[in-house]
This record gives C-alpha cells, sequence and structure tokens, in this order.
C-alpha cells in the first residue's frame, strides 16, 4: 500500500488558500483516479484506489495544518512497510509560484505541517512532493501570507501546478521516487 497525503487547512474559510494547496493536488489526483473522499477516519477524510496492483489511500487531514501529525501517524502505522511508502503534497513559499520539487525525504524547511509528521513520525524518511506558492507577501506576514488566496493573475499558473504535479504523484506511485524527482524537478 502506499499513502498520499495532501496537506491543508479545513473548512470554508480555507478554501483555495496557498496553504491548502496539498488538498487541491488531492482533489485533482481522486478526479483522476476515479475516487471520492467518503470516509473519515483518524481525523482525516479518506479515498481508496488502485493503481495497477497498487492500494492507495488518499488522505486529507482536518487538524489544521500545524497538527498534520496527528492525522498521519495513525493512517500510517501498521499500513505501509517504510516511510517512502507514503508520500506527502504541501505548499512551499520557497519555491517559485507553480514550481514542483520532489524530495525522498529531508527536513521540515520551516513549514510546520511537515515538521508536526515529522514528529509524530519519528522519521524524515518520507517522500514529499512540494509545490511553490511564492513568498510575495504584499506587507503581509508570513502566516498571512499562506493564509491568502491566490490573485486573480495567479489563478491559471497554479491550476497548471496542480494538473502538473497530479501527474507527478501519478509518475511516483507507478515508477517510484526517483523517476518522479528526475521528471518533475
Amino acid at each position: 500500500m502506499k499513502i498520499i497525503v495532501g496537506l491543508g487547512n479545513p473548512g470554508r474559510r480555507y478554501e483555495n488558500t496557498r496553504h491548502s494547496l496539498g488538498f487541491r493536488v488531492l482533489d485533482g489526483l481522486a478526479g483522476a483516479l476515479a475516487c471520492e473522499f467518503k470516509r473519515e477516519k483518524h481525523q482525516g477524510l479518506q479515498a481508496q484506489a488502485m493503481v495497477d496492483s497498487e492500494k492507495l489511500l488518499l488522505v486529507k487531514p482536518q487538524t489544521y495544518m500545524n497538527l498534520s501529525g496527528a492525522c498521519v501517524a495513525p493512517v500510517t502505522r501498521n499500513a505501509i512497510q517504510s516511510a517512502s511508502d507514503l508520500l506527502v503534497v504541501v505548499d512551499d513559499v520557497n519555491l517559485p509560484l507553480g514550481k514542483l520539487r520532489v524530495r525522498a525525504g529531508g527536513s521540515a524547511g520551516g513549514h510546520n505541517g511537515l515538521k508536526s509528521i515529522i514528529e509524530r513520525l519519528g522519521t524524515d524518511a518520507f517522500h514529499r512532493l512540494r509545490v511553490g506558492v511564492g513568498d510575495e507577501r504584499d506587507g503581509r506576514d508570513l502566516a498571512g501570507h499562506v493564509l491568502a488566496k491566490f490573485h486573480p493573475q495567479e489563478r491559471p499558473i497554479v491550476e497548471e501546478a496542480v494538473e502538473r504535479a497530479v501527474d507527478a504523484v501519478q509518475c511516483w506511485i507507478r515508477s517510484g521516487v526517483e523517476r518522479a524527482m528526475s521528471q518533475y524537478n
């Protein structure tokens, strides 16, 4: 089994914000795999799918970003053989808007959602797909920036990034992290 987690904040207030970009990628992936988020368990919305003979679990934590590990830790416990069977899709202010970066592990890089997951899992060896949201704060603090919705001129770039991120996740599922890194970084 492989588990794909998209990070975001639950509720209408946070829909289409920079910090909920992981949710948008997971919604696009669910559409591509013809599955729906019907089940709520371990404080997360879940959908199941199959790709080839690989069973997949898609998860959107409903714990708010800073507590994402409270959902991810129980979901992964006894469900995957190693941390490399987990892919976390996350926004990244350190990447230009729309740029993708697949990584096989590493630090939280200042992202509180990743920090929470690393703390709860006790490892940073899980894979991640970072989607750039830029750092054009327009005078806002970092929290104000990531909790803001995209500007109208940014939306086409974001839509294209979401589509490419869905493709990158499917590449990771079928061909592994090395192939996804070489193809999408």
